[in-house]
Order: structure tokens, then sequence, then C-alpha cells
């Protein structure tokens, strides 16, 4: 018997899915990163997209993205040894355009 969650990489390379699989599970990820260490931004920011290694995020407001920021180092050591997470060399922050 084999658990489904080593079954997904395999299934999904075959299928050409590898960077889907890679998007949700750092999406995932960061989404639990925020919540634990920065609570406040929760809801307010999210992981839209991974560039090369980088990580790209979009806040809903200025002091959201400069809150993260601040907290670029943080937010990328927890991310590279977090489950699901690698290692970021960078976060891109962004604010959504309303």
């Amino acid at each position: 018997m084999e658990r489904i969650g080593d079954l997904l990489p395999a299934a999904a390379r075959e299928l050409g899915l590898e960077a889907e699989l890679r998007l949700a599970r750092a999406t995932s990820t960061w989404d639990a990163l925020v919540a634990e260490r920065v609570p406040a931004a929760t809801g307010s920011c999210r992981l839209v997209g991974i560039e090369g290694d980088a990580l790209m995020v979009e806040a809903d407001h200025q002091i959201v993205a400069q809150e993260l920021r601040l907290r670029t180092g943080e937010l990328l050591g927890a991310f590279r040894t977090a489950p699901g997470g690698f290692s970021a060399s960078g976060l891109r922050v962004g604010v959504r355009r309303v």
C-alpha cells in the first residue's frame, strides 16, 4: 500500500502538471506561515506565483506589503524548512491594484 501523497509527484510529472503541483504546495505552505508568523496579514496576501526560485506575493494593502518585505528573511527561512516549501532565493511583494 502506498500513500497518495507519495504518488502525486510522479503522476504530476507524467501529466505535465509538476509546476502546478509545486505552486499548490507552496501556496498552502505560504498561507500557513503567514497565519503563524504575521497573523495580521492573514487573508490580505497570497502567493501568486514562483519565478525561478523567487516567491511572487500579492498584498491587498501597502502596509501589508511593507510588513512582508521587512520580514523577508524570517519568512524565507521558515518557508525553506516547512513541509511543501523549498529554498526560495527571494520574495517579491506587489500591491494588488483595485
